[in-house]
């Protein structure tokens, strides 16, 4: 799984003219799933994602997780982060998994993500046209592939 970490003052999330989900200070993360990930990669990710110090205490230091800050989270499916651009310039989407496995592991996700956090989370609509709009907060933006544990 690769995910997208963006810190943000707001996020929001539109389909067809509807606001799907929104939230204030807290976390919009894109998840991009691949046909080899399952609960494994699910599992370390929520742990790593609930407990990432990020967030400023009360010095300005980034030294606080999303839990110790008591943020929200919305969660929004990405196919496109798994793009390979090695040939050409149209990005082949070959390495992102099928609907059949990525729709079942992005539930689980954001199910699994919600019982790390503590409360419901924001999520978007599996292979919806989203309008995603957001205030980064910082900027902090952070990437994080569990098929690349740095």
């Amino acid at each position: 799984m690769r995910i997208v970490i963006q810190r943000v003052s707001h996020a929001s999330v539109t389909i067809d003219g509807n606001c799907k989900s929104a939230i204030g200070k807290g976390m919009l993360i894109l998840v991009g799933i691949e046909e080899t990930d399952g609960q494994e990669d699910i599992d370390w990710l929520c742990k790593k994602i609930v407990n990432l110090r990020i967030f400023d205490d009360e010095n300005g230091v980034m030294n606080k997780s999303i839990l110790e800050d008591g943020g929200e989270i919305l969660v929004i499916s990405q196919f496109t982060l798994h793009a390979s651009t090695k040939k050409g310039n149209r990005p082949s989407y070959i390495k992102a998994a099928k609907p059949d496995v990525s729709i079942p592991l992005y539930e689980q996700f954001c199910k699994d993500l919600s019982s790390a956090l503590g409360k419901a989370i924001g999520t978007g609509t599996f292979g919806a046209d989203m309008k995603v709009e957001l205030l980064n907060d910082g900027p902090v933006t952070i990437c994080i592939d569990t098929k690349n544990k740095e």
